[in-house]
């Protein structure tokens, strides 16, 4: 592999990095609670990269290429846990207002609500952005499909498809790093409640129909 073909790799990673989905919200609803989860996340969403790439390189990706039926299951998984993703959201709002609402008065003006209840931990944050990349076919299908067109045909191998995996995986934490770092400063300099809950609203509710989409396009 050459430089260049490596460069180039990485450009197209970026590209795709940048293109907002699943992984994108799912960070920017997590940083609303602290750049800290939102960057658990990230590392979460690259873990389940490299799993992927560790997948295919194995040759199990071919399944989900060669058998429908184990498509349809793995798309259909994760559309629900998308979902699921999006309706917690959307409890955890609606339980952060009532406790607000519920709350003795106190004396001055009340202190600004910066985003969301976080959640249980970076750990739990980390979990979610895991098994969000690995519950999502489409980037096993990368893996399978593009990946190979970056590799020279005497070098299709496991450690070749490693090496593009890790600069895949590098290259998708460091963009969701910045985003949630970007996303937590803002939170932090804004200090608008208004503008938080409906930040986070956005990105659970983009959450839940992207589950929805998934489940309906899973029959086609």
């Amino acid at each position: 592999m050459t430089l260049t073909l490596l460069t180039g790799f990485a450009g197209l990673c970026l590209i795709l990095a940048i293109t907002p989905g699943p992984d994108t919200f799912l960070i920017l609803r997590y940083s609303l609670s602290g750049a800290r989860y939102g960057v658990a996340a990230a590392f979460g969403s690259g873990i389940g990269s490299l799993l992927w790439a560790a997948i295919v390189a194995l040759g199990l990706g071919a399944v989900l290429e060669r058998s429908a039926s184990a498509f349809f299951v793995v798309k259909v998984i994760g559309g629900l846990y998308l979902l699921y993703l999006g309706v917690t959201g959307f409890i955890e709002f609606v339980r952060g207002d009532e406790v607000s609402a519920a709350a003795p008065p106190r004396d001055g003006p009340p202190p600004p609500r910066d985003g969301p209840p976080p959640p249980r931990g970076t750990r739990a944050a980390l979990n979610s952005g895991l098994f969000s990349c690995m519950l999502n076919p489409k980037v096993g299908l990368f893996f399978l499909a593009v990946v190979p067109q970056f590799l020279p045909a005497d070098a299709v191998g496991f450690g070749s498809i490693m090496v593009l995996g890790i600069i895949d995986g590098v290259v998708a934490v460091g963009w969701l790093v910045l985003l949630a770092k970007v996303a937590a400063k803002a939170v932090g300099w804004l200090q608008k409640p208004k503008v938080t809950r409906t930040m986070g609203w956005i990105s659970s509710g983009i959450l839940a129909l992207l589950g929805v989409g998934t489940l309906v396009t899973a029959g086609m």
